[in-house]
């Protein structure tokens, strides 16, 4: 029993086989090593993306943080000067109500300045129906062709 009958692809025609299936799996392994390589680079990528993103997520955590802390002393001194408007309207509502009543300007309804054309009194609106407007009568049914008010006049 030999060696080339254990190992059948070694064997065969020429004295370079076993030196021609060495070079066959060294590049086989440089293949390989290259694709270790490669998925080595993807991965430390992934990780590296992984950790911009926990990054980022810190910085929204840390901004959300800051924000609410903002937003609750708004809150507090909204409601501090919301207090405090109160109490002054509570303190001096009746001289504020007086001084306004004192200062009020009465002008009737009707009358008011005129300082230019753009501001011409205009004629109270026509509200009535369009028939009552216009001096005729509700539509009717045609049964006569030459009567044409309600009242029964021709033309």
């Amino acid at each position: 029993m030999s060696i080339t009958s254990l190992l059948p692809r070694l064997s065969g025609s020429g004295s370079h086989r076993v030196q021609d299936e060495n070079d066959r799996l060294k590049a086989r392994v440089r293949t390989l090593t290259r694709w270790q390589e490669q998925a080595n680079d993807f991965f430390n990528r992934l990780i590296a993306d992984r950790n911009d993103v926990y990054e980022c997520w810190q910085d929204e955590r840390d901004g959300r943080l800051v924000a609410e802390a903002a937003a609750s002393k708004m809150r507090s001194e909204r409601d501090e000067w919301r207090d405090r408007a109160l109490a002054l309207q509570a303190r001096f509502g009746a001289q504020i109500a007086a001084e306004d009543n004192a200062n009020r300007i009465t002008v009737p309804p009707a009358i008011r300045p005129i300082s230019g054309p753009e501001e011409e009194a205009t004629a109270p609106i026509d509200v009535r129906p369009l028939w009552d407007a216009l001096g005729v009568g509700p539509t009717t049914a045609v049964t006569d062709p030459g009567r044409v008010h309600a009242e029964g006049a021709t033309r």
